[in-house]
């Protein structure tokens, strides 16, 4: 499946950070926990995203050909001290700054280390990207404010989501893994909202050599049906399957046992 272009990428990092922003001079509780990731503080979740861009930039930026170890960044942890939204807002800016630019001068195509199996500053355009769309959504509604995505960046979040699980599937030892293996059981994602011009349907298969998937509407073991940005949030565990725009048809367990289960590792 094709990707969004390098610039698109580019441009919804530079909108999302604006976005979370707004979140963070919002007025919301700052030290209030987030439903979606419990571990975390609405300033936590903030310094966390913030830093992956600075880490990010700090990558594509010195053309790193292996891992960058956080604590060779600068300024990765955020502004001391705590609790001081316009000092968080501006780092959070200059993060987003920095990593758009870093990305613009370096295209596509140069070489860079990854983790996944793609070494090159294309695939951290488009992970930022959705890092970010996701961790948005985390934070916008643990401060009871509504989210909007765009349909295509909607749906290729999902998209990369399911070649991640396929790339640990190849990669990854563990038994946790190999549970999502088996001949037979498939998911079926079908989001209700798009017009013709974008195909917002799935199949999930999960085969005995590894998750295989494509775009596409076929019949399932399960199906999940709703509107593509409550789609993309719940396939992110960040929704329950039961929200009232969700509908679930066939074996649920599957489902939930794929929310489970598929992880980056």
């Amino acid at each position: 499946m094709t990707a969004l272009a390098h610039d698109r990428y580019c441009d919804e990092i530079a909108g999302q950070v604006t976005r979370l922003r707004t979140v963070v001079t919002s007025g919301a509780d700052l030290s209030g926990t987030v439903p979606t990731c419990p571990d975390w503080s609405l300033e936590d979740l903030v310094r966390h995203m913030g830093g992956a861009l600075r880490w990010v930039d700090f990558i594509v930026r010195t053309r790193a050909r292996e891992e960058v170890p956080e604590e060779r960044v600068p300024d990765v942890a955020g502004p001391v001290p705590r609790g001081d939204a316009a000092a968080l807002d501006a780092w959070l800016a200059r993060s987003g700054e920095q990593v758009v630019a870093s990305l613009r001068e370096a295209g596509p195509d140069t070489k860079v280390w990854s983790w996944a199996g793609t070494h090159d500053s294309g695939f951290w355009a488009r992970r930022m990207t959705h890092e970010i769309t996701v961790h948005r959504a985390d934070a916008t509604l643990a401060a009871g404010l509504p989210y909007e995505v765009a349909p295509e960046v909607a749906a290729d979040a999902i998209d990369e989501w399911l070649q991640i699980v396929e790339f640990m599937q190849r990669t990854l030892p563990l038994e946790s893994v190999r549970e999502l293996r088996g001949e037979g059981r498939s998911i079926h994602l079908h989001a209700t909202d798009t017009g013709p011009g974008l195909n917002a349907e799935w199949l999930v298969e999960l085969a005995e050599d590894g998750v295989r998937w494509r775009r596409g509407h076929e019949k399932a073991t399960v199906a999940l049906r709703g509107p593509l940005t409550s789609v993309l949030l719940a396939f992110y565990r960040r929704l329950p399957l039961d929200a009232g725009e969700l509908e679930v048809f066939g074996d649920r367990e599957l489902l939930e046992f794929w929310l489970r289960r598929a992880s980056f590792g």
